[in-house]
């Protein structure tokens, strides 16, 4: 563990006030890392200030080349970055080398968007006069990032930004800071200047943020994580009307019709459920089955559910990793003893293993009623909950039935049929015949009490831009 202070400037600060960091597979300290204050974010926001103003003024072109550079250097040490997440945040190899390609990937996106922030020049119709448009950089951006995607989720906010022009101030999970810090030597390397991008780990997040939020200089903050969170830092945000862009909880539906192509539908499910352990926001949290294929459709996923094997991520035969530490595992092992109590069954899985680490077995429940807490909030852990329908009208009311917006799952074989159903889920995504919607060159985030504003695709990097409109006459 290199790299353990706080980032600011360009060179690493270090703090008396330090925290550790846990391996959630062996339950031991991997590092001791710097813990940011008040007089820290102070000067993050006076480096991110000066060096903006020259980032800025760059052309597209010179900070796009940095952003590729960015890409070519993460994508030849993604062993090195998987390794460190599975590290601290204790998912599987192979889920961590994904993340860990996902998260380069947006350095290559976003390097080729930034040459693409097109404006428009127009004739107005009434006065006669030109209507010129064009996108500037808003601002020094604070970003707040969760630690269950601990590079993917900071990638997806700095390129943009910096593809942007803007400087930013990152603030990352305490449970999951290493990722992060290990990324800035390389930023640095690929011509990153200092003070453009700024890491704060903190104990103190709500304070630090809170601070930062109301410093003039701020015009934009960018967070992933709880609904519950998001609010608060929106009331923050109000007081400087600040631009938020707000990626925050779900609670998504799968619907399984019954002329569903039945492997396609259950490896989906399997993606949608499993994939980092199903510690997501798009994790897979109600499946709806169709009444007449729901008996095959709970044997073929428990069979797939059993067959994963469960273990430190760090072999590379393991299949699930640990939850990211003890109050997870609890919270997900009392969703399945509430469902359980309330009337579901069990088919494999359900029960705390002992031992050393934050473990928690794959899981399906059948049966599961309306009532289950798990129904109601983000399991966030790797249960799949499965409910049965007869009619889809009663399938889409179900599924729309929630404070969240964020991703739902569909599978049908007749895709007109299906493409109606996508229409009418109240969600900002929907995977059709897919488990997977995630794509650094596709628009990320949802409708309702999911968030605000979309991450990835052209509208990531506007999320970052304010709009100018000129009034001209020639």
């Amino acid at each position: 563990m290199e790299h353990t202070d706080l980032y600011i400037n360009g060179t690493w600060h270090k703090t008396a006030d330090r925290f550790d960091v846990i391996n959630p597979a062996t339950e031991q300290v991997i590092a001791s890392v710097a813990s940011a204050d008040i007089a820290d974010a102070d000067a993050a926001l006076d480096a991110a200030e000066a060096a903006m103003a020259d980032w800025a003024a760059r052309t597209p072109r010179a900070r796009s080349e940095v952003l590729r550079k960015a890409w070519e250097l993460m994508t030849a040490r993604l062993d090195h970055f998987a390794h460190l997440i599975t590290l601290e945040n204790g998912k599987a190899g192979v889920d961590a080398r994904g993340e860990a390609a996902y998260a380069a990937e947006f350095f290559r996106w976003f390097a080729e968007e930034a040459v693409r922030a097109d404006g428009l020049i127009t004739h107005a119709p009434a006065s006669g006069a030109r209507i010129m448009v064009q996108h500037k950089p808003a601002g020094l951006a604070v970003l707040v990032t969760p630690w269950n995607y601990p590079a993917a989720m900071g990638t997806r906010k700095i390129a943009p930004a910096l593809a942007a022009g803007c400087a930013v101030i990152i603030k990352p999970a305490s449970e999951t800071p290493l990722t992060m810090l290990a990324l800035m030597p390389l930023l640095a390397e690929a011509g990153v200047p200092p003070g453009l991008v700024n890491v704060l780990p903190s104990r103190k997040t709500g304070a630090l943020v809170d601070h930062m939020l109301h410093d003039p200089r701020v015009r934009v903050v960018s967070f992933t994580g709880s609904t519950g969170v998001g609010r608060k830092l929106l009331k923050s945000a109000a007081d400087q009307v600040l631009k938020p862009a707000m990626e925050l909880g779900g609670n998504a539906p799968v619907v399984v019709l019954e002329d569903a192509d039945m492997d396609t539908a259950i490896e989906g499910t399997m993606l949608a459920k499993m994939r980092n352990l199903g510690e997501a926001c798009t994790a897979a949290n109600r499946i709806y089955v169709h009444e007449s294929i729901a008996e095959e459709f709970t044997k073929r996923l428990t069979e797939k559910m059993s067959a994963l094997k469960v273990g430190d991520g760090t072999d590379p035969s393991v299949d699930v990793g640990p939850l990211v530490n003890a109050d997870t595992r609890d919270k997900v092992a009392a969703f399945v003893a509430d469902a359980v109590a309330k009337g579901a069954k069990i088919e494999c899985g359900g029960v705390t293993p002992e031992g050393t680490g934050y473990f928690y077995p794959p899981t399906v429940l059948s049966n599961v009623p309306e009532t289950a807490d798990c129904v109601q909030d983000e399991i966030f852990g790797p249960v799949a909950a499965i409910q049965t329908f007869t009619d889809q009208e009663d399938a889409i009311r179900r599924s729309n039935d929630t404070e969240y917006g964020l991703v739902a799952y569909v599978f049908s074989a007749d895709f007109k049929r299906a493409l109606q159903v996508c229409e009418r889920l109240d969600y900002g995504m929907v995977g059709l015949n897919r488990g997977l919607v995630s794509d650094p060159a596709a628009p990320f985030g949802g409708t309702k009490q999911s968030g605000l504003g979309r991450e990835g695709g052209h509208e990531g990097m506007l999320e970052f831009m304010e709009t100018q409109y000129i009034s001209a006459s020639w």
